[in-house]
């Protein structure tokens, strides 16, 4: 077992009470405190009476504890060939400059590695994630969107034209399918969705964070120097189909949309009804991707989307012709 939610939710309560006691005499108010955030409700009638009473032995009638350093959680060797298993994926590299070099995984065995397994139905062409300068923009957005600091972008369009925009990070998006990622933020006007493995520089915004500027406190200080549109709840609509489960169509649809939200149901005979939630703005995607499965998927509703397949078939088979 690799994890264990309760007993590792009570040791982590335990060390976490032991840690403050380390640090000054812990009261009762206290010590219930970090039960109920390390561990559950009804955790404070076991550890509690098991601290005071003495059972454990690790905490003193004054709130004081006999253990001088603070306690740590092992890893199990499992764990380890896990951590050393993931540290092999190149997009580990994104959110840290230096390789992951974990103390006591230098001669440990990975779980697996990239060669243990094969990846199907996902596009060839993903991001370029050993880039040194896809990684710098990676980092510098994901700093953005903490810290909450609008970004100049330059950018290849899908023509090969050099387009700039400024923006308000909001969130990054990953798609199993292209392997690629993407940021979605606010603009000056609109909600702006850009393709990371197409921008060419990107960077603080000057204007607002020069030399000689003052950083603003917050996001009504960033309105006042760049107005930004304000993050609006997207234009939400749902697509319906009915699939036939041969050659594992299910697990690759929910799979495929992984990343929206969905319902599925079982109809019997092998067939499922899924419905699918995605942003307006993606409609042209969603519909190419849908039509990826082929015979597979028979959308069914809404009317307008029903359409939009039939008329994409038609320009197909013209364009056949």
């Amino acid at each position: 077992m690799i994890f264990s939610e309760l007993y590792s939710a009570y040791y982590n309560a335990v060390a976490a009470i032991l840690k403050a006691a380390i640090d000054h005499p812990l009261q009762g108010e206290e010590l219930r405190e970090i039960v109920r955030q390390h561990a559950f409700g009804e955790s404070i009638l076991q550890v509690e009476p098991a601290l005071r009473e003495g059972r454990w032995q690790l905490l003193r009638p004054d709130g004081t504890t006999p253990v001088r350093k603070e306690p740590s959680m092992p890893l199990t060797l499992l764990q380890k060939r896990w951590l050393k298993a993931i540290s092999l994926d190149p997009r580990i590299r994104l959110f840290q400059e230096e390789p992951l070099d974990l103390p006591g995984l230098s001669q440990v065995e990975p779980l697996f590695t990239p060669k243990d397994y094969v990846i199907f139905d996902r596009y060839l062409d993903g991001d370029a994630y050993e880039d040194e300068m896809y990684q710098a923009n990676f980092r510098l957005l994901v700093d953005a969107i903490h810290c909450q600091y609008p970004v100049s972008i330059e950018m290849e369009s899908g023509k090969g034209r050099r387009v700039h925009t400024v923006l308000l990070p909001r969130y990054l998006e990953y798609s199993e399918k292209d392997d690629k990622f993407r940021l979605v933020g606010s603009g000056r006007r609109s909600r702006v969705t850009v393709n990371l493995g197409r921008i060419r520089k990107c960077e603080k915004y000057r204007k607002v964070y020069g030399a000689f500027s003052t950083k603003p406190t917050g996001e009504a200080d960033l309105q006042r120097e760049m107005p930004f549109q304000a993050e609006a709840a997207p234009h939400t609509e749902n697509v319906t189909f009915e699939l036939t489960d041969q050659r594992n169509a299910l697990e690759r649809v929910l799979l495929h949309f992984a990343h929206l939200e969905k319902r599925a149901e079982e109809l019997g005979g092998n067939r499922y009804r899924v419905t699918i939630d995605y942003d307006r703005e993606d409609e042209t995607e969603i519909l190419i991707r849908i039509l990826s499965f082929g015979p597979m998927v028979k959308v069914v509703a809404p009317r307008h989307f029903v359409e939009l397949i039939k008329e994409r078939l038609r320009s197909q088979r013209s364009w056949e012709r």
